[in-house]
C-alpha cells in the first residue's frame, strides 16, 4: 500500500471512506477499554497476595529487636533501606522510608523549600518572585502539576534519545537564577521509555547553576521495572548522589523511589534518598510532621521479600505479564502502519510502563476524541507537557498495562483506525 504522503486526493478519500467504515464497525461493538494510567493488572497485583501471610505469628520484631507496632524508627527499619538502597545503588544512610506514595514525598519535599528554603537558600522558595522549574517533555503529568499548584512557571524541556537535552538546560541553568529545579525520571522515562546515557547524569550533575540552591528531583520510579530479563536488555544509571558529590555538589539531588508497582500499588512504600546534610535537615522537619510511617508494611515487605535478589525475582513475575501486552501495541502498529511511518511513529521501549505514540501534528486530540467515542480511554492529548499543552498536538501516552491482551489488540486497531483518519483529513485539507 502506498504511503498517504504520496496518494492522490482521489485515493486520500478512498482510504479515508474505507477507514471511517472501519471506525463505525469499531463502534458497534460497544467496547469499554480503560488505557488511561499505568495501572498494574489484577494478574500483578496477585503476585503479591502472600505480603501478609504469618505477621501476626511472627513477633512483629524487627532486626534490632524493636516492635514495629509501635512508635520508634522514624526513618523506618533499617533492613528495608537496606533493600531500597541496593535496589537503587546507593547507601542505607542515605534514606528515609515513608508510606506509599513516593509523589507524596515529592510534594512535601518541595513544600519545604517553599516554607522554609534549601540548606543554601538566602530566603524560602515562596518569597521568590517569578520562580521556574525545568519539566523534560513529553513526561509525567503528575510532576508537572506539583511544580504548577506550587506556583513555579513551567519551562518546557524536549527530551531526546539520551534524556533531557541537556544543552538546553545547562544555558537556561546558567542563565537565570529563577529556575530553581528540574523534574527527572532517569530509567524508562514516563512515557517515552527513555533511559539516560551516563553522560547525561554526569553533565545534570556538574553542571553551573545562576541558582546556587538549584534542585534535581530524581524520581526513580521504574528502577526496576524491566521488560525483559537479559541483563544487557536493562536500563541503568549511576548513583546521583555521588555524582552530585563528586561534581562538588552534594546538596543538588533528591532522590524518589517506591514498591507501589512491586507489591500493591495502594499499600506499598517509599522512600526520599538524600546526602547526610540534606536529609538530616528533611528529617527535622519530617519529626514535627509525623512520629514515624508504617512500619507494620514495612516489616511485612521485608520478610516477603528481604533482598534485591527478592525483588529482581518478583519484577521478572511482574515481566511477564506485561512484556506480552508491550509486544502486543507493538506488533499492532507495526502492522497497521507499515507503510505509513512517516505520519506516526512510537516507542519500543525496554521498561516502564509506557508506550509512547506520535500522532501526525496537529491530530492527537482529535484521535484521542475519536477512541473516546469508540469506547478506548486514553489519557488526554498534551497531558505528558507542561500545563497539558502539547504544542505539535502529537503526543498520545498508551499504558497497556492494565487491560487483557485481546482488549490490548481492540484498543490499539482502534487508536491505528483513528490515527490514520485523522492524518488523512489533515492531508486532504492540505492538498485543498
Amino acid at each position: 500500500m502506498k504511503s498517504y504522503k504520496s496518494m492522490s486526493s482521489a485515493e486520500l478519500e478512498s482510504e479515508l471512506n474505507a477507514l471511517r467504515q472501519r471506525y463505525e464497525d469499531y463502534k458497534a461493538l460497544g467496547l469499554k477499554i480503560n488505557m488511561m494510567r499505568g495501572q498494574p493488572s489484577p494478574e500483578q497485583l496477585d503476585l503479591s497476595n502472600h505480603l501478609f501471610d504469618g505477621i501476626a505469628d511472627s513477633g512483629y520484631k524487627a532486626q534490632d529487636g524493636s516492635d514495629v507496632r509501635n512508635y520508634g524508627n522514624p526513618a523506618g527499619l533499617a533492613e528495608a533501606r537496606k533493600v531500597f538502597a541496593d535496589i537503587i545503588g546507593t547507601e542505607a544512610d542515605n534514606l528515609f522510608l515513608g508510606n506509599s506514595s513516593s509523589l507524596n514525598m515529592m510534594f512535601d519535599t518541595l513544600m519545604r523549600a517553599m516554607v522554609f528554603g534549601e540548606i543554601d537558600s538566602d530566603k524560602p522558595w515562596s518569597q521568590i518572585e517569578g520562580r521556574k522549574w525545568l519539566c523534560p517533555a513529553p513526561g509525567y503529568d503528575r510532576h508537572f502539576r506539583v511544580t504548577e499548584t506550587l506556583g513555579f512557571e513551567l519551562i518546557t524541556v524536549p527530551m531526546t534519545e539520551n534524556g533531557p537535552d541537556m544543552d538546553i538546560v545547562e544555558k537556561l541553568v546558567a542563565e537565570d537564577d529563577k529556575i530553581l529545579g528540574i523534574w527527572n525520571v532517569p530509567v524508562y522515562t514516563n512515557p517515552e521509555g527513555v533511559v539516560y546515557s551516563e553522560e547525561t547524569c554526569r553533565r545534570m550533575a556538574s553542571m553551573k547553576t545562576a541558582a546556587k540552591d538549584f534542585r534535581i528531583m530524581w524520581d526513580n520510579a521504574y528502577v526496576c521495572h524491566h521488560l525483559f530479563d537479559d541483563e544487557s536488555e536493562r536500563g541503568k544509571v549511576p548513583d546521583m548522589l555521588k555524582l552530585c558529590s563528586d561534581a562538588g555538589y552534594p546538596n543538588r539531588v533528591y532522590e524518589f523511589a517506591s514498591s507501589s508497582k512491586v507489591t500493591f500499588a495502594g499499600g506499598g512504600l517509599s522512600c526520599l534518598a538524600a546526602n547526610s546534610e540534606n536529609l538530616a535537615r528533611a528529617k527535622k522537619y519530617m519529626g514535627v510532621q509525623s512520629i514515624c510511617s508504617n512500619k507494620v508494611n514495612q516489616y511485612a515487605h521485608v520478610r516477603f521479600l528481604p533482598t534485591a535478589e527478592a525483588v529482581d525475582e518478583i519484577m521478572r513475575k511482574h515481566a511477564a505479564i506485561l512484556r506480552p501486552k508491550f509486544k502486543t501495541v507493538i506488533d499492532i502498529l507495526t502492522e497497521e502502519f507499515d507503510s505509513n511511518t512517516d505520519v506516526c511513529r512510537w516507542t519500543n521501549p525496554k521498561g516502564g510502563y509506557f508506550v509512547s505514540f506520535y500522532a501526525l501534528p496537529g491530530t492527537a486530540g482529535k484521535t484521542v476524541a475519536m477512541c473516546a467515542d469508540a469506547g478506548v480511554s486514553l489519557t488526554p492529548a498534551g497531558a505528558s507537557y507542561p500545563y497539558g499543552k502539547d504544542p505539535d498536538d502529537t503526543n498520545i501516552r498508551l499504558a497497556p498495562s492494565f487491560p487483557q491482551p485481546s482488549e490490548i489488540e481492540k484498543a490499539i486497531r482502534i487508536l491505528s483506525v483513528c490515527a490514520k483518519i485523522t492524518a488523512v483529513e489533515k492531508l486532504l485539507e492540505e492538498k485543498q
